[in-house]
């Protein structure tokens, strides 16, 4: 699946899942504006398994050295859809976001903010076309907006870091699991699982269907999620 696939589809399942799941997991519902932010840094964690590939969104992020993370990863991970598409890798991101906010709290919540947000916002194209300077000033700058928002309003971010990681980096699996190829879920063992639905990526049933139809239900989820409720205060 393509980038923006990727972002939306990690958007979706945050807010569709984060009026039930969280409480679960924490013993306490997230405020209508933790449901939006968290929408936005789990789409960009969805991300985050391209670290292995040399063309993908996150090789564009800081230009020349991006690109050349992106090239060791996937030279240390055997290339493309090997290690960091497996549950290896969602178990290790979640684990290493967790570890980070704990030993050393919101810098490392901030840093790690800013480059989800920053990721999310190249991936759903809120910035001028291309690759070019405009482009990237324009995500960078809506990304460090977003993070000066959660530094001044979200300081319970800790605890909901690890949760909206875990979870992009679970939905870029599943979503690579409709795709040729698969992807290698128990990594190391080889095995590829797939269930194809997109023969191709980038083709017509991906971007002019699941994209806007994924868009929509995001949009309404994140209406039950986060906006309902303040109506209902009101």
């Amino acid at each position: 699946m393509m980038g923006q696939s990727h972002a939306v589809s990690g958007a979706l399942v945050f807010a569709a899942t984060a009026p039930f799941l969280p409480e679960a997991l924490f013993g306490v519902a997230p405020r209508p504006s933790e449901v939006l932010i968290g929408t936005l840094l789990c789409a960009g964690a969805s991300l985050l398994p391209d670290l292995d590939h040399h063309d993908a969104t996150p090789a564009h992020l800081l230009g020349p050295l991006s690109r050349g993370l992106c090239r060791l990863v996937s030279w240390l991970c055997g290339g493309h859809r090997h290690a960091t598409h497996s549950l290896a890798f969602v178990a290790l991101a979640g684990w290493g976001t967790r570890l980070g906010v704990t030993r050393l709290g919101h810098p490392f919540a901030l840093t790690l903010t800013f480059v989800l947000l920053a990721l999310a916002a190249r991936a759903l194209h809120l910035h001028p076309p291309g690759h070019g300077l405009t482009a990237w000033v324009t995500a960078v700058g809506l990304a460090g907006v977003g993070t000066a928002t959660v530094a001044a309003w979200f300081p319970g971010i800790t605890l909901w870091l690890p949760y909206a990681v875990c979870l992009g980096a679970l939905t870029h699996l599943l979503g690579d699991c409709l795709t040729r190829r698969g992807v290698p879920l128990l990594w190391p063992y080889r095995k590829r699982f797939e269930l194809v639905l997109i023969r191709r990526t980038g083709s017509r049933l991906e971007t002019r269907f699941l994209v806007p139809v994924m868009t929509v239900a995001t949009f309404v989820a994140l209406w039950f999620a986060a906006f309902a409720p303040l109506f209902a205060l009101g």
